[in-house]
C-alpha cells in the first residue's frame, strides 16, 4: 500500500472557505484575486515612481486607469469563461445577466469561472476606451500594465491552489513526480497551479525585468509580454488537466493551448507591426510627456 506524505495530502488541511461573515463564505480565491490587483497597482505605482522618464503617468492617472480596466477584466473574464468553456453558455446569452448572479435558489454561491484570456481581452478593451477618452498614450499605459501584472498572477494561481481546482493531470510515472503530487480523489495530480504561478508569474516577470532596459520602444514590453505568457501557459497547460466539458483537441492540445497559440501569433504580429513604425521624435516625445501628465 502506497503511503504518502503531508505534501501529498495537503488538501487535507486547506479548506478553501477562509471564514464566514454574515453567513457569507469568503473563499480563498476571492482574498488572493484582490490581493493580486493590489500587487499588481502597487508595482505599477513604483514604476511610475522610480521610472518615470519610461512611463510618465501621474498617481492619479494610474488610479484612473485601474478603475477602467479592472471593470474590463471582470466583464471580459466572466464573459469569456461563459463563452469558451460553461456547457451552459446558451442558457446564460438568453439571460446574460445570470453571468454575475451570485446566488442560486437565494443562497449566495459567488461567482465561479473565468478566462484568462477573456479578462485579457476586456482589459485591453477598457484600456482602449481609458486612452482614448482621457487622451493618453495605449501603447505606455499597455507597457506599464504589463510588467506590472505578472506578480499578481502569482497570488491568482495560488489562489485557484487554495480552492482546490483546476486541477492538473494524473501523475501516472514514478520517482519524483510522486513526491510533489496532490491527492485528489484518491489520484496523485500535478500541482498544475502552482507551476502556472511561477511559470507564468515569476517567470515572465523576471525576463520582462531583463528587458526593461533594453526595450526602448513603446509597445516592446507588451509584445514581450504576450510571448512569454503564452509560451509559459501553452508548456504549463502539459501538466494541468483539460476542462471536462472540453476535452481535448488536434494534436491533444487543450483549449488553453490553443488560445495561447492564437495570443502568441497575435503577440508577434503585434511586434511587427510596432517595429514597423517611424521613430517618433523628441518634439513628439516631449509634448505627449506633457499630455500624459
Amino acid at each position: 500500500m502506497e503511503t504518502y506524505s503531508v505534501w501529498n495530502r495537503i488538501y487535507d488541511y486547506i479548506d478553501p472557505i477562509a471564514f464566514t461573515l454574515f453567513d457569507i463564505s469568503v473563499h480563498w480565491y476571492g482574498i488572493m484575486y484582490v490581493g493580486a490587483m493590489l500587487i499588481a497597482l502597487l508595482i505599477a505605482k513604483a514604476f511610475i515612481t522610480y521610472h518615470n522618464e519610461r512611463f510618465p503617468i501621474s498617481q492619479e492617472l494610474l488610479d484612473s486607469f485601474f478603475i477602467w480596466v479592472e471593470i474590463g477584466v471582470i466583464l471580459g473574464g466572466r464573459i469569456g469563461y461563459v463563452l469558451i468553456y460553461s456547457p451552459h453558455r446558451w442558457e446564460y446569452l438568453m439571460q446574460p445577466w445570470q453571468m454575475f448572479n451570485p446566488y442560486v435558489n437565494g443562497v449566495f454561491v459567488g461567482i465561479s469561472g473565468f478566462s484568462y484570456h477573456g479578462a485579457m481581452i476586456g482589459f485591453v478593451l477598457g484600456a482602449m476606451l481609458f486612452c482614448y477618452f482621457k487622451k493618453q498614450s495605449f501603447w505606455i499605459f499597455m507597457d506599464l500594465s504589463a510588467i506590472s501584472v505578472p506578480l499578481g498572477y502569482v497570488l491568482g494561481r495560488i489562489g485557484n491552489f487554495f480552492n482546490h481546482e483546476l486541477f492538473g493531470r494524473v501523475i501516472e510515472s514514478e520517482g519524483f513526480s510522486r513526491d510533489i503530487g496532490i491527492l485528489v480523489n484518491g489520484e496523485l495530480r500535478y500541482p498544475s497551479q502552482l507551476f502556472e504561478a511561477f511559470g507564468e508569474g515569476i517567470v515572465v516577470f523576471i525576463l520582462l525585468m531583463c528587458l526593461l532596459r533594453y526595450a526602448k520602444k513603446s509597445g516592446t514590453l507588451l509584445v514581450a509580454y504576450g510571448v512569454f505568457y503564452a509560451l509559459a501557459r501553452f508548456i504549463c497547460e502539459y501538466f494541468r488537466e483539460a476542462d471536462s466539458q472540453m476535452g481535448y483537441f488536434a494534436f491533444g492540445l487543450s483549449m488553453g493551448q490553443i488560445l495561447s497559440l492564437v495570443m502568441l501569433v497575435l503577440s508577434v504580429l503585434l511586434g511587427l507591426f510596432i517595429f514597423a513604425q517611424k521613430p517618433i521624435s523628441p518634439q513628439k516625445i516631449k509634448q505627449r510627456r506633457k499630455n500624459v501628465r
